[in-house]
């Protein structure tokens, strides 16, 4: 399973980036798709998650600006009014879930790389 991020990058105070993350999981065993960050020195955070049922939670910090999507195997995550302490990078995390025709089911975590977005005057 491939997780990639792309469409990290340099900002202003106040500008916007747009994050993709595609996989290349079956469609129909993704759970939840998301995203957490992690700057320098601080402990990764949660920033937003999706689920296959198209609901959204995001944390406290990111809420009325940053807003998360998804499009069948890729997730995305526009954020507006970026802040400087919103720099650190930004990561794709991806829940599969597999449900046996047995009965039970498993579940499987992934995450991307990373991409870096700086919000610095």
């Amino acid at each position: 399973i491939q997780v990639v991020e792309s469409g990290g990058g340099s900002v202003q105070p106040g500008g916007s980036l747009r994050l993709s993350c595609a996989t290349n999981s079956r469609i129909s065993i993704i759970d939840v798709m998301g995203w957490d960050r992690q700057a320098p020195g601080r402990q990764r955070e949660v920033v937003a998650r999706i689920t296959n049922s198209s609901i959204t939670e995001y944390a406290d910090f990111v809420k009325g600006r940053f807003t998360i999507s998804r499009d069948k195997n890729t997730t995305y995550l526009q954020m507006n009014n970026l802040e400087p302490e919103d720099t650190a990078e930004y990561i794709c995390t991806l829940r599969l879930l597999v449900r046996y025709e047995r009965g039970g089911s498993d579940e499987f975590n992934y995450r991307g790389q990373g991409t870096q977005v700086t919000v610095s005057s």
